[in-house]
C-alpha cells in the first residue's frame, strides 16, 4: 500500500506561538484516518497545513510522493479536497451552483456538460438532490455540510481532508455520512478527519492520530487506541472503555480506574 499524504518535521507557528512541533505522520492509500484530541491541540491547524492553507515553519508534505510546495494550486485541487469547519456563504446561490463550483480546478472557461453530470452525482452519493434547486443561504447547517461534501466529491480529488465533518448534522445524517465516508475509502480513496467524538472514530476509522498540545501522543506497541490509559492521557480526563465487537466504546467521567478491556 502506497503512501497518499507523507508529513515529515512539521513545525508551524501563529506569531511566536508554536502551535505544531515536530509532527511526523504517512497516511497510506485507501484509509480513514481520523485526528483525535482535546480543543486546541492543533488538529484543524495539521489539517489546514497539509491542504496547503497555512504555510508550514519547517518541514515537509508530499502528496502522493510529490512536493506540496511544488504543486500549482489546480494541480494540487486534483488530488487533495478540503472541507473546512465553518462556511460564511454570501450570495444566496443555488445548491447545484455551489457544488458545481467544486468542479472549478477541471473547468478551463465556463462548466460543461461532464461538469454538470458529476455535481449530480456527488449530490445524488450523498442524498441531496432534493435541495438542488434550493438557496445554499436558506438551508439549515447541517443541510450546508451535506452540501459542502457533495461540493469535495464533485472535485475528483483522490485524497479528502475533513475538518469536522460531523459538525451541525444530526445522529442520522452523521452516521449516513460517515457511512459513506467508509464506501469512498473502501472504494480506493484517502480520507483524514478531524472528530470530537472518539467512538464514531473508533467505529468508522483505520488510523488514528492523537495531538496534545501540538505534539503527536505516541501509542506504544502493548496499547490499542481505545486503551483508556492512552485516552485518559491524551483527554486528561477518567473515562471508561467498554468492549463493542473488536474496538470499544468510550464513556467520560467515572473513577480513576478506566475499565479497559480492549
Amino acid at each position: 500500500m502506497n503512501d497518499a499524504l507523507r508529513v515529515e518535521r512539521l513545525s508551524f507557528r501563529y506569531g511566536k506561538r508554536l502551535v505544531l512541533d515536530d509532527i511526523h505522520l504517512v497516511m497510506r492509500e485507501g484509509t480513514f484516518t481520523v485526528l483525535l484530541g482535546k480543543n486546541g491541540s492543533g488538529k484543524s491547524t495539521l489539517l489546514r497545513v497539509m491542504a496547503g492553507l497555512a504555510q508550514c515553519g519547517s518541514g515537509k508534505i508530499e502528496l502522493l510522493g510529490k512536493d506540496l510546495r511544488s504543486l500549482s494550486a489546480s494541480s494540487r485541487a486534483r488530488i487533495l479536497g478540503f472541507l473546512p469547519q465553518q462556511h460564511r456563504p454570501v450570495f444566496p446561490f443555488s445548491v447545484e451552483d455551489v457544488v458545481l463550483t467544486g468542479r472549478a480546478c477541471h473547468v478551463t472557461l465556463i462548466p460543461g456538460k461532464k461538469d454538470r453530470e458529476k455535481a449530480f452525482e456527488a449530490m445524488d452519493r450523498v442524498g441531496i438532490m432534493h435541495l438542488a434547486g434550493r438557496s445554499f443561504t436558506e438551508l439549515s447547517g447541517g443541510e450546508q455540510q451535506m452540501v459542502m461534501i457533495a461540493r469535495v466529491l464533485a472535485q475528483e480529488p483522490r485524497i479528502i481532508l475533513l475538518d469536522e465533518p460531523t459538525a451541525h448534522l444530526d445522529f442520522v445524517n452523521q452516521a449516513r455520512l460517515l457511512d459513506l465516508i467508509r464506501e469512498l475509502v473502501d472504494s480506493g480513496l484517502t480520507v483524514a478527519a478531524v472528530l470530537h467524538d472518539p467512538n464514531l472514530a473508533f467505529l468508522y476509522g483505520d488510523e488514528f492520530v492523537f495531538l496534545k498540545n501540538g505534539r503527536l501522543q505516541s501509542v506504544s506497541s502493548s496499547q490499542k487506541p481505545w486503551d483508556g490509559s492512552l485516552l485518559n492521557a491524551v483527554y486528561e480526563m477518567d473515562v471508561h472503555t467498554v468492549p463493542y465487537g473488536k474496538r470499544a466504546l468510550v464513556i467520560p467521567g467515572g473513577d480513576k480506574k478506566s475499565v479497559d478491556h480492549s
